[in-house]
């Protein structure tokens, strides 16, 4: 189910995971009871939508198709691989009614650690700011220019909490 977001597609991520809550994951005990679902920060991307999706169970980067070209359907739940300043991140397929097709990829998958709402969307406009930065250091030696040649997938690495390279 392939479908063209013309117009920021905030509302639909927000209606998609409101049901998700609902009918897949009410009973789950891992929510963050100070936290509810909400569409951060999407905007156009290389002609498609990139934003955070914020619910009390995880918290996910989402691209959204924009326009036809340029979009890769690597079916539901299969991996595609997205670089950006900061790096390759490992997006996976998926498809809800409101929404189509879509690619996800985890940044949090407990949501243990936040307090408050205000605090997840700042951690999740952090997030789309740190996306968007060039890495750290470059490479000096040479295991460190093997390493710097493969995808760096750490969402550790992306909130500076890994080992800089």
């Amino acid at each position: 189910m392939f479908r063209i977001h013309t117009e920021n597609p905030g509302d639909a991520v927000e209606e998609a995971y409101y049901r998700i809550y609902r009918e897949r994951m009410s009973d789950v005990p891992i929510h963050n009871e100070a936290l509810s679902v909400a569409a951060v920060d999407f905007q156009k991307w290389q002609g498609h939508w990139l934003g955070i999706v914020l619910t009390p169970w995880c918290m996910s980067l989402l691209l959204v198709p924009g326009r036809e070209d340029g979009w890769e359907t690597p079916g539901d739940n299969q991996r595609r691989f997205v670089k950006f300043p900061a790096g390759d991140f490992a997006f996976l397929g998926n498809v809800e009614p409101e929404l189509g097709e879509f690619h996800s990829c985890g940044l949090f998958s407990s949501m243990g650690q936040f307090s408050s709402q205000s605090e997840a969307m700042l951690t999740a406009r952090a997030a789309l700011a740190a996306l968007f930065q060039a890495s750290a250091a470059p490479a000096t030696t040479e295991e460190d220019k093997k390493s710097a040649d493969e995808p760096s997938l750490s969402r550790r690495r992306l909130f500076g909490l890994g080992p800089k390279k």
